[in-house]
């Protein structure tokens, strides 16, 4: 009879074991997402410690800015209240959208893959040649640049055998001479941060802080302000100096790097260096030829940002511009200047520089083009757009000066036979999307969908399905549409083109991310799932004209009809921001959510408090 007695006991015991080890095992999150901690990376230190570096150009601690404090504000959401869709065709899409998900998968570990096997440590792979190439100080630019994108597509064992390779980086192993500040910091230390943000390893942001040490020396200079190169041995002499014609992004855009290293780290310092550039910003908004916008070039040396005469959304300026919403939402709304800063710039960008394209079917899109003030300050219009421009819509390029020794992403050496108009950096569109949302301006989605759909069209418009680098339009008068001129299309229009273009200046495609950048982030705001199927068509058309037999190629001509010319060339956005935004289209909107990460310049994401 005890026997009998004791069995339910038993019984009740065994099930309420199970009901807890079920609860635990649900309530916690996927082994895929959850931090896996790993002690046995061989950690290797860089042999040069720059936090030991002193500071000729020190400020008092009592006067380093700190972070905001308080409670981060109550924002708007930027996302579309997605619900799931239940129904047989919901279904039906829900699955197409896995499989064409996974295409891009496939797509990014045959670039990895053959990376991994024959450029390992490189900066870059050559997808023809099959070489390993630096082009980003030897610091494994492709890897470091790709580690969020592996977590985020759930290859999870290539992501570790990534971060021990990062363990062993040595900043201060390099055979040059200097590094490219701005591109160190959004492809090497953005990469580091959110690879930690995603992941939680440790090892990744002892890296991170290495490297921030290393570039926060870059703003020992006299007046604080940073250069365009970073020149090891005159700031370990503290001889370095801002330049005095200087690109306005590159010298601009590393406050969202080194904000979320603060707040990471506790360390004001880092803070402290970029809040100094936007005082310096909302000291000089309106006070240059084109108030509202900042020029293209910079005097950082005299702290000159008031004299160049150009303006324009797109190469050298265009992450100025788009941080600013983005760091609004970075620090919680607690730093008003941002919103500021950004609804102010926007309203010169919609009086000045955005055009409305004539076309035989008046569509409604919308390009940003570059703006030149003369002497008397007229303000004259090129409506030339280019890839680079798709982060803002379309935005054109700034005509540049050839005294200027430039280097372009995809070839740090000097440029000597470029056309006139150099891209060299990038927007986007998504500014518009994002700062309209976060601050309530809903004219600014709507013109961020017209821009977006500007770039869809560009893309759909040539014989690859692929938008040129630079491309010229004939504008309207407003932003209102205008008649087609048959007449005026016959004197001025390009007649292999498809009608509306003046010409396709520049037709290579390099593997840019700037227009499905602005699709993923026009879907996710709005909800419409038509931007997904342009997604779509835009990856088979990239797919189908870049592809070789080890990964992909930026091409030399898009205008051209049957095989394209390989230029050998895949720079390290190709995995980090190109593919990471095709896959996030078709993703389920809560990975990446636009209300919990921010995306830096180069895709990648930063936890928002």
């Amino acid at each position: 009879m005890a026997k009998i007695v004791r069995r339910p006991s038993r019984i009740a015991t065994v099930l309420a074991s199970v009901s807890v080890l079920y609860l635990i095992a649900t309530l916690l999150p996927p082994r895929s997402l959850a931090p896996k901690l790993h002690e046995s990376y061989t950690y290797v230190e860089s042999s040069f410690d720059w936090s030991s570096l002193p500071q000729r150009h020190p400020i008092p601690e009592s006067d380093i800015t700190s972070l905001p404090k308080g409670t981060p504000l109550d924002l708007p959401n930027i996302q579309f209240a997605f619900k799931a869709d239940r129904s047989a065709p919901g279904r039906a899409r829900t699955q197409t959208l896995a499989n064409q998900r996974e295409e891009v998968r496939d797509a990014f570990l045959k670039s990895w893959t053959s990376y991994k096997e024959r450029a390992w440590m490189y900066d870059e792979l050559a997808p023809v040649s099959g070489e390993g190439k630096n082009t980003f100080g030897g610091w494994a630019a492709t890897l470091v640049d790709a580690l969020d994108a592996l977590w985020i597509m759930d290859l999870k064992t290539e992501f570790y055998d990534a971060v021990g390779a990062v363990a062993v980086i040595d900043w201060n192993d390099t055979s040059e001479t200097a590094c490219n500040f701005f591109e160190t910091t959004i492809r090497h230390l953005g990469g580091l941060l959110s690879a930690y943000d995603l992941s939680g390893e440790e090892v990744v942001l002892r890296k991170a802080v290495e490297l921030g040490d290393m570039l926060y020396a870059a703003f020992d200079t006299p007046n604080r302000m940073p250069p365009f190169w970073f020149d090891f041995g005159k700031a370990k002499e503290g001889t370095l100096r801002p330049g005095t014609h200087d690109p306005a992004a590159s010298v601009t855009s590393s406050c969202l790097e080194f904000t979320r290293l603060a707040q990471l780290t506790g360390e004001d310092k880092y803070y402290d260096a970029i809040d100094r550039i936007t005082r310096l910003l909302d000291r000089t908004q309106n006070a240059t030829k084109l108030p509202g916008m900042w020029p293209t070039f910079f005097d950082m040396e005299n702290m000159d940002l008031v004299h160049d005469d150009s303006f324009t959304l797109g190469a050298l300026a265009d992450s100025l511009y788009e941080l600013l919403p983005k760091m609004y939402a970075l620090l919680g709304g607690l730093e008003p200047v941002y919103g500021k800063l950004y609804r102010d710039a926007m309203d010169t960008v919609k009086k000045h520089l955005l055009f409305r394209p004539m076309l035989p079917h008046q569509d409604d899109i919308l390009f940003s083009g570059n703006v030149h003030v003369g002497g008397d300050s007229d303000v004259n219009l090129q409506p030339e757009g280019q890839h680079l421009a798709c982060f803002v819509g379309e935005r054109g390029k700034p005509q540049c000066s050839l005294n200027y020794t430039l280097r372009s992403r995809e070839n740090p050496k000097p440029l000597s036979n470029l056309p006139m108009a150099i891209p060299a950096t990038e927007f986007h569109i998504g500014m518009l999307g994002v700062g309209g949302k976060l601050l309530g301006i809903a004219e600014h989605v709507q013109l961020g969908e017209k821009i977006t759909r500007g770039c869809v069209w560009a893309y759909e418009a040539m014989p690859t399905g692929i938008m040129p680098e630079i491309f010229g339009l004939i504008p309207c008068p407003s932003l209102e549409g205008c008649r087609w001129d048959e007449e005026a299309w016959a004197a001025r229009g390009d007649q292999s083109l498809r009608k509306g273009f003046q010409n396709a200046r520049d037709p290579r495609y390099l593997l840019r991310p700037e227009a499905i950048e602005s699709v993923f982030l026009m879907y996710r705001i709005t909800g419409d799932p038509e931007y997904q199927d342009m997604a779509w068509r835009m990856f088979r058309a990239i797919r189908a004209a870049t592809e070789t037999e080890l990964a992909f190629s930026a091409i030399a001509d898009v205008t051209a009809s049957g095989p394209t010319e390989k230029l050998d060339s895949m720079e390290s956005f190709w995995m980090s921001e190109t593919l990471k935004y095709f896959y996030l289209t078709f993703s389920p909107p809560d990975l990446i959510s636009l209300d919990e990460y921010v995306l830096n310049t180069e895709a990648h994401p930063l936890r928002r408090p």
